[in-house]
């Protein structure tokens, strides 16, 4: 675990672990898939003004936390993957309360109905990935490979952050809002499917089970790592609030998958910081570009460094927070580096929209500025603390 990649074990690719890989995609990807077409839709139908757009916006990230404390309880209480489920088809209803009431064309659905609707589907949206990602994910392979498990299926969660907003943009240039509403419903609703086809052995509850614990949901000896990677992730939050194209997205992809390369055979012997510190200064460079320059190779290079940046450093935190963990807080570990990253994207759209009312030049400064300050706290304070409390 103090090397700086993951090993690679070809018998962890079996059915069962595709499977939950494909599910964890997918969810994700009926969330990300709203990111650019959701705040239009509230601000040209709904009638919403930014600061409002902006505070719906963040209310997902806000749900997140509401019913985690019970992910603990739900998965002794009943059969693992049925909690996952419901939490799933949960999530998928507030999606088609969305649909009811973009049907509604005569009528608005007014803030507080559309903030209830947001705050529901990050509720439910977080007790799923946090089961799914603290829990059946592990429970489909060995225990010499969680690690690896953990890693690979983050990756899958990652790509739905430029293939979903490159698939609402197109859809909704296209076919519409309905038809983007209908993907998402059809993205979640996969998922439970995928899980039903996978066979996890039935577990006696613990004893003494409490309705209310930090168990699979915080860990709350990885504060200063939750803060830091929260504001780097309100940057991505930030800038998806600007009016960006399907090919900005697409090229996010690519430094995804450089990123992955570069985990492999770029920083496989590189010091421990390197990561984190490389994608920060990426995505600094990439703001400056946007900034600065009007050429046409910024509409490539900026996406490309900022999914690069994303990718190396979404998956070194991932495995900071395992290696920060006790034992039999893998699974807590997941839930905290879900809340960081899930929370920082809302915190950037709600900042983004409420804030800075979406405006380029003022979202890119506002953004430069929180990427070098992310890169200060972690060079001279995140790295060295977590150095002297890691327990792996």
């Amino acid at each position: 675990m103090n090397t700086q990649n993951t090993p690679v074990h070809i018998r962890l690719w079996h059915r069962d672990f595709w499977l939950m890989a494909f599910a964890n995609l997918l969810l994700t990807l009926g969330v990300y898939i709203l990111i650019p077409v959701l705040p239009l839709w509230l601000l040209e139908d709904e009638n919403l003004s930014l600061q409002e757009t902006g505070l719906a916006m963040g209310a997902f990230g806000l749900g997140l936390w509401l019913l985690g404390c019970f992910t603990s309880f739900l998965v002794q209480h009943f059969r693992r993957n049925m909690a996952c489920i419901w939490a799933i088809l949960l999530m998928a209803a507030s999606l088609g309360a969305l649909y009811y009431l973009d049907l509604q064309q005569a009528q608005f659905a007014g803030f507080p109905v559309i903030l209830l609707q947001r705050l529901a589907m990050g509720a439910a949206f977080g007790v799923a990935q946090m089961i799914l990602s603290s829990t059946l994910i592990i429970d489909t392979c060995e225990s010499f490979q969680r690690t690896e498990a953990n890693h690979s299926a983050s990756w899958f969660s990652r790509f739905a952050l430029s293939l979903g907003p490159m698939a609402g943009i197109i859809l909704m240039r296209y076919f519409g809002f309905l038809t983007v509403l209908l993907t998402a419903i059809g993205c979640t609703l996969v998922p439970a499917l995928l899980i039903l086809f996978v066979h996890f052995p039935f577990r006696a509850p613990e004893e003494d089970i409490q309705v209310f614990s930090l168990d699979r949901f915080f860990l709350p000896q990885s504060w200063p790592l939750l803060l830091n990677l929260i504001v780097i992730t309100a940057v991505a939050g930030m800038l998806m609030t600007l009016p960006l194209s399907e090919m900005f997205y697409a090229m996010m992809m690519a430094g995804f998958l450089l990123a992955l390369l570069a985990q492999r055979f770029v920083f496989r012997n590189a010091e421990l910081k390197s990561e984190v510190v490389t994608g920060l200064v990426l995505t600094g460079c990439a703001l400056l570009m946007m900034l600065t320059r009007e050429q046409a190779i910024v509409l490539f290079a900026a996406p490309l460094f900022i999914g690069f940046g994303l990718g190396i450093i979404g998956s070194r935190f991932l495995l900071f927070f395992i290696k920060l963990s006790r034992h039999c807080q893998r699974g807590t570990s997941q839930s905290t580096f879900l809340l960081g990253w899930e929370s920082g994207l809302a915190a950037g759209l709600c900042v983004g929209y409420a804030c800075l009312e979406a405006q380029q030049e003022t979202v890119l400064r506002t953004a430069l500025v929180i990427t070098v300050a992310a890169l200060m706290l972690y060079n001279f304070f995140t790295h060295r603390w977590f150095l002297s409390h890691k327990n792996r």
